[in-house]
């Protein structure tokens, strides 16, 4: 079940979501303006549907997988996914490669989720 995660959480709770979907991984979108980001779906589009449906705008939402047990490592979120393809907004891979909107995302996850 998609979630959005509006308030900090706990590490312990997003491992606890990674073992209902995909064991050690989980997807999230964000939205790098509302600072916001949904999590649990089994595709990021489905997450993207999800905050769409709560207002966000595309052109601000970005798709990462978060490797629960990597947190802390630079490696822990991942930058890729399909709805990040947007040749009309200069992004031609499925990563993220705006250096600017790559450092929100980690300060976006890195807020949100916290090792307490």
């Amino acid at each position: 079940m998609i979630k959005a995660v509006t308030e900090p959480t706990t590490l312990t709770k997003l491992k606890t979501e990674a073992s209902l979907v995909f064991g050690d991984m989980v997807k999230a979108v964000i939205d790098v303006e509302k600072k916001v980001m949904a999590i649990n779906g089994e595709l990021h589009a489905d997450e993207e549907k999800f905050l769409l449906e709560l207002g966000s705008e595309q052109k601000n939402l970005w798709g990462v997988n978060l490797y629960v047990d990597l947190f802390g490592d630079p490696d822990w979120i991942e930058f890729d996914s399909m709805i990040n393809l947007r040749p009309s907004q200069g992004n031609t891979s499925r990563g993220v490669d705006d250096q600017q909107t790559q450092e929100k995302i980690v300060f976006i996850v890195n807020k949100l989720i916290t090792n307490k």
